[in-house]
């Protein structure tokens, strides 16, 4: 693949300089002599990144930086300035651009930072059209589904903040949904061409959380072999996802919240401050302010993280909303099945500690294991009892139950057990711990 780039500076003898010279280096360089003879271009043709001067005749280059993020965000740029001006650059920085260079330019230092400017413009675009795949996809599952009072709540509150800049916490038990409402946020935004993030703080190591989010330079560790930009990079412009934001270790929560104050974050083994604008969105099961009495989280990233509170409910408070789940589920998966009406009761009756995420579970294990065409209650439920209902168990019985049978369903494979209930490996020894739950 060409890699396209862009020179825009008025000075005509460095540009033809510089044009020739990114071309015997196996780029395809164009120039151009100011902003408006850039937009030209870029409304042709697609560039990977713009090289671009900051101080032109006519449009500046920091307008032209502006009019480039907000109609051809694709394209990376690369501010250059003359000694004096490194206010000016930090500007563009905060801007939007790659980054910058001094003039003169070092040929062997710009082609190293372009590489790396071609990187980031690469990740983006297949981001974006990984995002368009799965939004065709998996457009039905990009709703939420029900017609209860508290689902119609839900959609309206989404709404109404769906277009804020502000921090959102979304709170709910495991297998409510609370990543689909995140991502409702996101596609309902003015960010919708952007990416959508999603990182899992429970699930990574906490010595690779830091590089995972911020990114990291070669040979900051053993292993870093190359240079990495972390997600909150990938989600510039967008939205990060910031899912079981309780088991975010200490120290990073505070490098977490310095990034929200101003943008500012640093990569692993690098001492430069780079800028980012992007939206966080964070959603855990737990309680927040127990943790906070606990000592395992900042009460101040808790204030930062809560100017919106979404409290996704559980399916147990929106029975009426089972049935049109169900069907949906059974679109997706089994055209020729059919859900027996007793199977149905038996599901509206249930209390589904596990939520809409077990409901799923459930309308899928029937279809596997049903040898008609209707799935009976008996193809469902397997080990779980199908009688259990709020009124015969208290939750926390039921939750105890519904962990065990999962447990020995998958041969008390801890890893298996966690990724099935929507919840950290630590979070479920945690409950094991609570409810005394022991192999056999």
């Amino acid at each position: 693949m060409v890699t396209r780039i862009l020179v825009v500076d008025d000075e005509e003898d460095f540009r033809n300089l510089l044009v020739k010279r990114l071309n015997r280096k196996n780029f395809s360089a164009t120039g151009a002599a100011s902003g408006l003879e850039a937009l030209d271009f870029l409304a042709d043709r697609v560039f990977e990144v713009a090289l671009i001067d900051l101080k032109m005749p006519g449009m500046e280059g920091l307008e032209l930086l502006q009019r480039i993020k907000k109609n051809q965000s694709e394209t990376e740029v690369v501010v250059l300035t003359g000694h004096g001006t490194t206010e000016s650059a930090v500007e563009a920085m905060k801007l939007g651009a790659y980054d910058y260079l001094t003039k003169p330019v070092n040929l062997k230092e710009l082609q190293v930072l372009l590489d790396k400017a071609v990187e980031k413009a690469s990740l983006k675009r297949q981001n974006q059209g990984l995002k368009a795949a799965l939004e065709r996809e998996n457009v039905a599952d990009q709703r939420l589904i029900g017609t209860s009072r508290s689902i119609k709540q839900l959609k309206q509150l989404i709404g109404k903040v769906a277009n804020s800049d502000s921090p959102v916490l979304v709170i709910g038990e495991s297998g409510t949904g609370k990543e689909l409402v995140s991502r409702a946020l996101h596609y309902e935004s003015h960010r919708t061409e952007a990416p959508f993030i999603v990182v899992n703080c429970g699930a990574l190591p906490e010595q690779l959380m830091e590089s995972e989010l911020f990114g990291h330079e070669k040979g900051a560790f053993t292993g870093a072999q190359e240079r990495k930009p972390g997600l909150v990079e990938m989600a510039e412009g967008g939205s990060l996802f910031l899912d079981e934001i309780g088991e975010l270790p200490l120290g990073l929560q505070t490098k977490l919240l310095r990034f929200m104050e101003n943008g500012e974050f640093r990569r692993v083994g690098d001492n430069r401050l780079r800028w980012v604008e992007t939206r966080i969105i964070a959603a855990t099961n737990s309680v927040l302010e127990q943790e906070i009495e606990a000592g395992n989280f900042r009460e101040d990233l808790y204030y930062r993280l809560n100017v919106v509170k979404i409290a996704v409910p559980p399916l147990r408070e929106r029975g009426e909303d089972v049935p049109l789940l169900v069907e949906h589920f059974m679109k997706k998966m089994a055209l020729n099945k059919q859900m027996s009406s007793e199977a149905l009761k038996e599901l509206q009756k249930y209390h589904f500690p596990g939520n809409v995420r077990e409901l799923r579970n459930l309308v899928e294990r029937g279809i596997l294991l049903s040898e008609g065409q209707y799935i009976l209650s008996e193809d469902m439920f397997g080990c779980v009892q199908k009688k259990v209902t709020a009124t015969t168990l208290t939750l926390k019985e039921v939750e105890r139950n519904h962990i065990e049978c999962i447990l020995r369903r998958n041969n008390w494979n801890k890893k298996r057990t966690a990724e099935i209930l929507g919840i950290s490996v630590r979070n479920l020894y945690r409950k094991l711990e609570n409810y005394e739950i022991e192999p056999e």
